[in-house]
């Protein structure tokens, strides 16, 4: 028979098994990776990771122990046996569920889920529509799997508790059920060391993979959860001063003379500014990507101006927004556009143009709330908005809501009657996840890389198809076309979270304001996101010295680089090569042969200090 006071060391042990089987079910799921890890990596997953496992279930455990110190007070009918069960139920189907959706989530994202998907909560359409490549059959059955193999480990490691022994007095039960409650506060805090637990703890191997297996998801969620925006600055890396002038150094300009490059044949074009979906530079020929896939972009680029060697500054669509349109750098582990208040502090250039007499109108066939993205854009101060909710049901035929070809059309039809000079936005979606696409797929092939690579044709196509049409238009003759990704990818090739190749993208300049002998110009220095901005302000000749965090792509800096950060750590480019920096056990993932000394990582480690820390204080 089970002794009543083994039932709280019994419940501490069924939530730590659980979790030891739920990241057996990670690493079975991604077998792939773990057969390329070193030797005895697979053990040290287990064994590092046990230590964040233990503090997860000890944070799951303080209830459970206070309600059973309680109901040693009480008469026996007085029990809370069934809140018990019934507490554990819920939280054994709400970790569950954790697990199986960080499955996806991994392979997609590269990172252990966290907090960054409450940022979609109130787009719960698009949350669905993200998942929609998602092998879901096999999901569903791993999680009913989870739920059985927990409700199995409940009744025979737990069970029901036993009744309090008669010659057991109530006081010296309530007592031992206390110094069980206070014994959590070691695995709580992951040992007796001075500083609590963090993720850094169970960090141990160079290979990021290994690293994150051993984390504990609940935990992970939790913690990211419970960060705030108010400091101190995590990336404290060198004396603020030092780190000051280090980047001031970074955007020294190569010559004090300013540069005297003119792409447009007047300063007060209409500008459209094309956001593409996911456009990583490995699809677009003219970057150095396949041939065939991107044919009307790499036409643009051949007849416009191409920038080849551009990074995009973060790995998810609102950080792009705000790098694009803001000149802002995007931050590891969150996003600026997750704080109205941070946001409407910062240069736009929508404002910016507004200042000057141009009209404004943002589109996008998606819902503008999904991440958080409309707070940003309103307080921008865009003229008007086209939606999801603006097209007919009919026309709402992706799962995100209208395709790229219909948001062209209406797009299209607006600026015949669009006041001039305008700055118009068109954000795609339909090279996002799940990959659907309405027509004919020219590519091969059910695997995911060839969904992704047919939406890219797709939306190249509907460009296309749109172009031909606006070069018909009054309009053109007097318009820059700004065509730039949101972000890179993975695929094709399954680049590792850190890879500079999944962060390469292209920048096209394209129209009818465009000079003559300015067509067919190729700019290959390394730029960033961040410096669109500048660059297309100085061509029409206004201000930008509020976006510091860009710089002009047609005046050289001294030494050109692109910084970018993913979760959580951060990549720099340079001339040199690329340095990627993993923040939470403090290393360096990968250094490139050609790049020498530490110099590289010091800038990174710098920019990032600074950026962050101004981030903190808006």
């Amino acid at each position: 028979m089970r002794n009543r006071f083994a039932f709280q060391p019994r419940y501490f042990l069924f939530w730590l098994v659980f979790f030891v089987a739920a990241k057996a079910t990670f690493l079975l799921y991604h077998a792939s990776k773990v057969a390329g890890l070193p030797t005895g990596s697979l053990a040290r997953i287990f064994a590092y990771g046990l230590r964040l496992d233990a503090s997860a279930t000890a944070y799951l455990s303080v209830l459970p122990f206070v309600l059973f110190a309680v109901g040693s007070a009480l008469p026996a009918r007085f029990f809370p046996q069934r809140l018990l069960r019934f507490y554990t139920a819920v939280l054994g189907v709400v970790v569950a569920f954790f697990t199986v959706a960080d499955l996806e989530l991994y392979r997609a994202w590269g990172f252990r889920l966290d907090a960054t998907p409450l940022q979609y909560l109130n787009s719960p359409g698009e949350m669905a529509a993200s998942a929609g490549s998602a092998p879901l059959l096999l999901l569903t059955g791993i999680l009913a799997a989870l739920l059985g193999l927990g409700w199995w480990l409940y009744n025979k490691i737990v069970g029901p508790v036993p009744a309090l022994p008669a010659h057991f007095g109530r006081p010296r039960a309530v007592l031992a059920s206390v110094l069980y409650l206070a014994l959590l506060i070691v695995p709580l805090r992951g040992g007796v060391q001075q500083i609590p637990i963090n993720q850094s703890d169970v960090y141990f191997s160079t290979v990021p993979f290994a690293n994150h297996a051993a984390l504990n998801v609940p935990w992970n969620v939790a913690n990211s959860a419970l960060l705030t925006d108010g400091g101190p600055n995590p990336y404290q890396f060198m004396p603020d001063s030092v780190a000051a002038r280090t980047v001031r150094q970074l955007y020294a300009p190569a010559s004090a003379q300013p540069d005297t490059t003119r792409l447009l044949r007047t300063t007060r074009p209409n500008v459209l500014f094309i956001i593409l979906e996911s456009f990583t530079g490995k699809l677009v020929a003219s970057t150095g990507g396949e041939v065939g896939v991107t044919p009307n972009l790499d036409s643009l680029a051949r007849t416009g101006v191409l920038f080849s060697n551009l990074y995009a500054a973060g790995d998810r669509s609102q950080k792009g927004l705000v790098a694009l349109l803001s000149g802002y750098p995007s931050q590891p582990a969150t996003s600026i556009i997750k704080y109205p208040r941070k946001t409407e502090q910062l240069p736009h250039l929508c404002r910016s143009l507004e200042q000057v007499g141009y009209k404004s109108h943002y589109y996008y066939g998606g819902e503008l709330a999904f991440a958080n993205m409309k707070s940003y854009l309103v307080a921008a101060g865009y003229d008007g908005f086209t939606e999801r909710a603006d097209f007919p049901t009919r026309q709402q035929n992706s799962k995100w809501g209208a395709h790229d070809h219909v948001l062209f059309d209406r797009v299209l039809r607006d600026l015949k009657t669009q006041p001039s000079p305008f700055f118009v936005t068109a954000f795609t979606l339909s090279s996002h996840e799940p990959f659907e696409i309405p027509i004919p797929r020219k590519f091969q092939g059910t695997d995911e890389t060839a969904l992704f690579r047919n939406s890219v044709y797709y939306t190249d196509w509907a460009l296309g198809r749109f172009l031909r049409q606006a070069r018909q238009q009054p309009w053109w003759d007097n318009t820059l076309l700004v065509l730039v990704a949101d972000h890179g990818h993975t695929l094709p090739g399954n680049d590792p979270n850190e890879s500079f190749r999944k962060f390469r993208i292209p920048l096209v300049l394209a129209g009818g304001a465009l000079r003559p002998e300015a067509r067919g110009l190729v700019i290959d220095r390394i730029g960033s996101q961040t410096d669109v901005a500048t660059t297309l302000l100085n061509q029409l000749r206004l201000p930008s010295g509020s976006y510091t965090w860009s710089h002009d792509l047609l005046r050289p800096l001294r030494r050109p680089f692109a910084f970018y950060c993913f979760t959580d750590g951060f990549g720099m480019v340079t001339p040199a090569g690329t340095v990627t920096y993993d923040n939470v056990p403090h290393h360096i993932i990968a250094q490139d042969s050609t790049v020498l000394g530490n110099q590289q990582l010091h800038q990174g480690q710098a920019y990032e200090q600074v950026s962050f820390g101004e981030f903190l204080g808006k």
